[in-house]
């Protein structure tokens, strides 16, 4: 947080930087999860008094249009003030100016329900036990970072990934990964390791791929691994064949009939986590 009367000693560019950045810490705070080291600690001045400051900072840039201005000035006469609603309206129109606009991972972050340590990192997921991705060379960081957020919202306990996988330390894959990557951890693991891994640990082995069991019907099983392809060729054939418990499909009716690797995965996922919520898994 800085003070406001320290934004008018900086240029335009850098205190419309600074003030997007100021009002995003703002939106983590009022939900009551602000991340360490940016919570509001300005004990002269009540927090809604503080934004209202900023925001009147914002009304003075001359970049901003006529139209964006009048609804800052109206958010700032209602009365009771919601203050996550004008960090949120005052950012995006500070994104507007500087030329960037607000991307999936700089959403809000929910509050984690798990114990946290010293330091404000999880202790500890809660998760399904045995249930894993398995990537097999997935080229686009995002589509990787998107697979790691699906795979730690919705309680897979680990992801593994393929030789050829595209590093999830990679820059984009961490940023639209959204903090999941360093949450749930990976695994590099050959065709072959993955089969011995499943082995030690007596799990199925499934594949997300065309021409299968429509996801509908497919008896999803307790606990296992899904293999999911790459965004062009699909799961590999040595994959396919470690796929001894079966291969679930996606029903479409484009005519592409194509769906995003990220978004396949997370459709495939909630069907897995609904049959193993309602107890109907198979156990095998």
């Amino acid at each position: 947080m800085i003070e406001p009367h320290k934004l008018n000693q900086l240029q335009p560019g850098q205190k419309r930087r600074k003030l997007a950045l100021t009002f995003g810490a703002l939106e983590r705070d009022v939900d009551g999860i602000p991340e360490k080291g940016n919570e509001y600690n300005f004990k002269s001045i009540p927090r809604p008094e503080y934004i209202k400051k900023l925001i009147s900072i914002v009304i003075q840039d001359q970049e901003l249009p006529e139209a964006s201005k009048k609804q800052l000035e109206e958010v700032l006469k209602t009365e009771p003030f919601n203050e996550k609603r004008a960090c949120n309206l005052a950012r995006n129109n500070l994104l507007a100016i500087i030329g960037t606009f607000p991307a999936e991972w700089d959403l809000i972050i929910a509050p984690h329900a798990s114990p946290l340590d010293e330091n404000g990192v999880v202790k500890q997921r809660d998760f399904y036990p045995d249930v894993y991705v398995y990537a097999e060379d997935i080229r686009s960081p995002f589509n990787c970072g998107s697979i790691f957020r699906t795979a730690e919202a919705m309680g897979a306990e680990k992801v593994l990934i393929s030789p050829m996988c595209i590093d999830p330390n990679h820059p984009k894959a961490l940023r639209s990964g959204m903090g999941c990557i360093e949450t749930i951890g990976f695994e590099r693991k050959s065709v072959e390791e993955l089969e011995e891994f499943a082995r030690e640990r007596d799990l199925p082995i499934f594949v997300l791929e065309t021409g299968g069991t429509s996801i509908e019907e497919f008896k999803f099983p307790q606990k296992g691994i899904c293999i999911i392809g790459s965004e062009e060729l699909g799961v590999s054939p040595q994959a396919l064949s470690k796929a001894t418990y079966g291969r679930v499909t996606i029903p479409m009716k484009g005519l592409k009939a194509s769906l995003n690797v990220g978004v396949a995965y997370g459709i495939l996922m909630q069907k897995w986590v609904e049959s193993i919520e309602a107890g109907v898994a198979d156990g095998v």
